[in-house]
C-alpha cells in the first residue's frame, strides 16, 4: 500500500517519499548496530561484587540479578551526596570552591520519570536498577516525591561502582552513564556502556548516549520544531 494523506501536494509527497527512504535506511542501521552490539565478545569481569545500600539492606551487585535473569541494566542517577558538600573543583581552567550539584539532575529525573512507566515491562525480561551516589534515604524521599513506585533504587555511596564504570569523574562529579552486565553462572561481566556520552559530538548535537530510549526526545524529533535548542527538563511544572 502506498501511503498518502488528505490534501497533500505532489511536492510534499515527493519529499516525504525521499524522507521515507532515509527512515528505512535508519531502521536498517539501527538493527545493524543492535546486532553488532549483541555480538560483542565477552567484556571484563567486575573487579568486585560491589555492595549497594537498598531498601532491604546491603545488597551486592550479584544480588541485583533476579532469579532467572542473566542481564542487568544499571543507570547512574546524577544525585548530590549532600546539599552542603563543597570541595575544590576546576572551573574555566582555574580551581574554585564550588558547591556540588544541589539537587538531582533534571535530565536524569525526566528520563527516570519515563522509565518508571516502562520498568514493569522491562522487568519481565531483564533487571533494571537505578544507582545514585547519595544517601539512600534522600534518594527514596525524592522517589516518593516523584511518585516512583516501580523503579528499583540503590545507593552506591559506599562503593566505587560509579567511578569504575564511568559514572563519576576524578573530581567527583556524577555522569549519567548506563551500563549493562551479563551473568554466566558465578561470573559477572560488563557487556556494554553508553560510551557515546564521552564521544565527540557534531555542532548542535547532544551526546544522545541514552537518547534512543527516551520517548520525550524521540517524540519531539517527529515534530516540525524538533528538539528545542536551549530547553532543559525541569523537576516540576506549573
Amino acid at each position: 500500500m502506498r501511503a498518502s494523506f488528505p490534501g497533500e501536494s505532489q511536492e510534499y509527497r515527493a519529499a516525504r517519499d525521499r524522507l521515507l527512504q532515509q527512515e528505512v535506511e535508519l531502521r536498517r542501521a539501527t538493527e545493524a548496530v543492535a546486532a553488532t552490539r549483541r555480538e560483542l565478545p565477552p567484556g571484563g569481569t567486575i573487579p568486585e561484587d560491589y555492595v549497594f545500600q537498598s531498601v532491604g539492606g546491603p545488597l551486592r551487585l550479584s544480588g541485583l540479578f533476579s532469579p532467572g535473569h542473566d542481564t542487568l541494566i544499571v543507570y547512574n542517577f546524577m544525585f548530590p551526596r549532600d546539599h552542603t558538600d563543597r570541595r575544590p573543583r576546576p572551573r574555566h581552567g582555574k580551581t574554585a570552591l564550588l558547591p556540588l550539584l544541589e539537587s538531582p539532575c533534571p535530565s536524569c529525573t525526566a528520563l527516570l520519570d519515563q522509565l518508571e512507566g516502562a520498568a514493569e515491562h522491562v522487568a519481565q525480561h531483564v533487571d533494571l536498577v537505578v544507582s545514585a551516589k547519595a544517601p539512600l534515604s534522600r534518594v527514596l524521599a525524592f522517589a516518593e516525591e516523584r511518585g516512583w513506585r516501580r523503579l528499583r533504587l540503590v545507593s552506591s555511596l559506599d562503593n566505587t561502582f560509579s567511578r569504575d564504570y564511568l559514572g563519576e569523574t576524578d573530581e567527583g562529579d556524577q555522569r549519567p552513564m548506563l551500563n549493562v552486565f551479563r551473568r554466566d553462572g558465578d561470573t559477572i561481566r560488563h557487556f556494554w556502556g553508553s560510551e557515546l556520552l564521552y564521544a565527540p559530538t557534531d555542532p548542535g548535537q547532544d551526546p544522545r548516549h541514552v537518547g534512543t530510549i527516551e520517548p520525550l526526545w524521540n517524540l519531539l524529533d517527529l515534530t516540525p520544531g524538533g528538539r528545542p535548542a536551549m530547553w532543559e527538563e525541569q523537576l516540576s511544572y506549573d
